[in-house]
């Protein structure tokens, strides 16, 4: 991403927020895993969509229409011992240099200089309700503004929630993101058809996480997305079965939801398909349900479409379709209403998708409405089928799990499905499995 990317959407905040106001973004901080070991770091992505800066601690500070410059950047130190064990710092220098700052000072200094940035404005946008340690510390610099103006020049006394405008950008995709979505759902893809040629009976669970990881990696997505489910047999009927330490089984099917992360952008795909190679009867009857509930959302995926409407659509292909099946009994717009397929599929057919696997955004106006689909946002579309081991269903479809999810792109005409390049079309499938 350019620097003059990031400089679009800082100008982009300012104008939303006006020029009366001052935002506060902080980076992620380092974790700890054990002692002396941290977590992979992975940047905050309010941060990262404004600035573009990798490392942890650091304060973004936007601030419209000041005269020294809108972006403060305050980050850690250069610090050569440090350096030697841990790796090279930008610094304040190259934070003005190499990423667009302003201005850019050590954290040393941010205690004394973020009063004097909060003077003279009245409204405050940052972080709200997720850390207490911070928003102590941001009161702190309120007051401290309060006690060096005496009342002579404005001191924010509105705090908003930063979100509230920040979010409403990253919900709209521009080019540059769009660009690096779909290397991200092409390196998903190509995971996923990497894992259909290798999948066999006996093989543990565990080795087709491994090889999709290592598949993401060698292409350039480093990190995941989120932790891959990798679920043979009855652990497909568990939505977010993160174990994967069974072994594959002869006859059953395996479901994969996984998707790497490139350059900040996630994907999120997932296929379901035999584990020996060959949909069973009973198999291709729920698959050829869900996609044909999944190509029906897809369908209406378009822009002025409510949000809602492939949730809707795919609602109706399944009901009707869970009725065909002798699995429901009754009038299917009936059993619709009652939502009579919630013991079979009980979560929402997608969600945002951008810097985050479940992006942000509002979902609904402020009416409480379903907000309408427009050029540039990404949803997921992942219908799916869920059958428990009881008496209410066919024994021959217990234990059966299915979900089929790709990721829509609304565009000015319609939609473009980024992750089509990971096979959901059971002959297809049966056809890469025995190549």
């Amino acid at each position: 991403m350019s620097a003059s990317e990031y400089q679009r959407r800082r100008a982009a905040l300012a104008e939303r927020i006006g020029p009366e106001a001052i935002a506060i973004v902080p980076a992620a901080r380092e974790t700890e895993r054990n002692a002396g070991v941290n977590h992979p770091f992975r940047q905050d992505s309010d941060f990262r969509y404004l600035t573009g800066f990798p490392e942890p601690d650091a304060i973004a500070v936007i601030v419209p229409g000041r005269e020294d410059g809108e972006f403060v950047l305050f980050c850690r130190e250069r610090d050569p011992e440090r350096e030697q064990w841990d790796g090279r710092r930008i610094g304040a220098e190259g934070a003005v240099t190499d990423h667009g700052a302003d201005q850019a000072h050590t954290l040393a200094e941010l205690d004394q200089r973020m009063p004097e940035l909060l003077a003279g404005r009245t409204r405050l946008h940052c972080p709200i309700g997720a850390d207490a340690t911070f928003e102590a510390r941001i009161q702190d610099w309120l007051g401290r503004a309060r006690a060096a103006t005496r009342g002579s020049t404005p001191v924010p006394e509105t705090l908003t929630r930063i979100g509230v405008d920040l979010h409403e950008l990253r919900l709209r995709k521009d080019p540059a993101e769009i660009a690096l979505m779909r290397r991200a759902a092409e390196i998903s893809a190509e995971g996923h058809r990497a894992l259909m040629r290798r999948c066999r009976p006996g093989l543990p669970e565990l080795s087709l996480e491994a090889e999709f990881q290592y598949r993401c990696a060698d292409a350039g997505a480093r990190l995941q997305a989120y932790p891959p489910i990798v679920a043979g047999g009855a652990n497909a009927c568990i939505l977010h079965y993160t174990e994967n330490d069974a072994r594959l089984r002869d006859g059953e099917l395996v479901l994969i939801d996984a998707g790497g992360e490139f350059e900040g952008y996630a994907a999120d795909i997932t296929r379901t398909f035999p584990v020996n190679g060959r949909f069973s009867t009973p198999q291709r009857e729920l698959y050829d349900l869900v996609l044909e509930a999944q190509r029906a959302a897809i369908a209406v995926a378009c822009p002025g479409a409510s949000v809602d409407a492939p949730h809707q659509a795919a609602l109706g292909v399944l009901t009707r379709g869970l009725v065909r099946l002798g699995i429901l009994e009754g009038d299917p717009e009936t059993l619709l209403q009652e939502g009579a397929y919630r013991p079979y599929y009980m979560h929402r057919t997608g969600h945002w998708l951008g810097m985050d696997v479940h992006d942000v955004g509002r979902y609904r106006d402020q009416d409480g409405a379903w907000r309408a689909l427009e050029p540039g946002m990404v949803i997921t579309v992942e219908p799916g089928l869920y059958m428990p081991d009881d008496a209410r269903v066919p024994i021959a479809y217990r234990g059966i799990g299915i979900r089929i999810e790709d990721d829509v792109l609304i565009t000015a005409d319609g939609h473009e499905v980024l992750t089509e390049g990971a096979p959901k079309d059971p002959e297809e499938i049966e056809a890469l499995m025995a190549s």
